[in-house]
C-alpha cells in the first residue's frame, strides 16, 4: 500500500493497480483527465475535494468485471470503492460510492451531492471535444465498426444504446451532442461550450467530407 495524504483516501498508484486491461477510451489517462477537469471544477464549486479525487480515480475500476457480468460498471464500482476504502469514515465512503454510481451517463442515478455533480461533470466533459472524438473512435477501432453511417431521425429518442451498425457518428447522436445540456455545475458549462462547438463542427465536416463536398 502506497503512503496516502492525509487530504486523499487513496494514492493515485494504487488506484493504477486497480485497472485491468481497459481499453484506450477508459484506461488511467482518462482517469487522470478526468481527475485535473474534477479539481479545476471542484475548488470553483467549493466542494469536499478529498470526496471527489478518491471517486475520480476509483470511478472506472470496476469497468473490466462489468463488461464480463453485463453489470453497470457504476453501480459495481460503487460496491467494490466501499471495499477498497473500508476503514475510512462510513459517511465519506458512502458519499464517494454515490459520486461513483451517479456518474454515468447511461443508468437512472442522479447525482444528489456537489461532489456527484463535480465528478459527473468532469466525466461528461471528457468525453466531448477532440478528447471526446478520440475516444469515440478508439471504441469504435476496439470494435470494428465503420468509421460513419446514416443515423435515423428518431435514434437519440430511442433507448438503443448498441445496435449492430452503431458508429461513432450514432455516438455523437445520442450521447455526445447531449452531454452540454446534462452538466450540473457552472464550471463545467462553461468548459462545455468550447468542447460542444468543436465537436459539432468536426461532424459537421465528417458529413461534408464522407458525401465528397469538402
Amino acid at each position: 500500500m502506497q503512503y496516502v495524504p492525509k487530504d486523499s483516501m487513496i494514492s493515485e498508484e494504487d488506484a493504477l493497480a486497480l485497472y485491468h486491461r481497459a481499453g484506450a477510451a477508459h484506461d488511467f489517462d482518462h482517469v487522470r483527465r478526468v481527475l485535473a477537469l474534477a479539481e479545476r471544477i471542484g475548488e470553483a464549486e467549493g466542494a469536499n475535494m478529498r470526496i471527489v479525487r478518491a471517486a475520480v480515480l476509483l470511478h472506472d475500476m470496476a469497468r473490466t468485471e462489468a463488461a464480463g457480468s453485463g453489470e453497470c460498471h457504476a453501480r459495481l464500482g460503487a460496491t467494490r470503492a466501499r471495499e477498497v476504502l473500508a476503514g475510512f469514515p462510513p459517511d465519506d465512503v458512502e458519499a464517494v460510492a454515490h459520486a461513483i454510481a451517479a456518474h454515468r451517463f447511461r443508468n437512472d442515478v442522479q447525482p444528489e451531492t456537489l461532489e456527484a455533480r463535480v465528478v459527473s461533470d468532469a466525466d461528461k466533459l471528457d468525453a466531448i471535444g477532440a478528447i471526446g472524438v478520440a475516444r469515440a473512435y478508439a471504441v469504435a477501432g476496439r470494435l470494428g465498426s465503420r468509421l460513419w453511417g446514416v443515423v435515423d431521425a428518431g435514434y437519440q429518442e430511442r433507448n438503443a444504446a448498441s445496435p449492430e451498425d452503431h458508429t461513432p457518428v450514432h455516438e455523437y447522436i445520442y450521447k455526445l451532442a447531449r452531454l452540454k445540456d446534462r452538466m450540473y455545475t457552472p464550471a463545467a458549462r462553461q468548459i462545455a461550450e468550447g468542447r460542444y462547438h468543436f465537436m459539432v463542427q468536426f461532424f459537421e465536416q465528417l458529413d461534408r467530407e464522407v458525401a465528397g463536398d469538402a
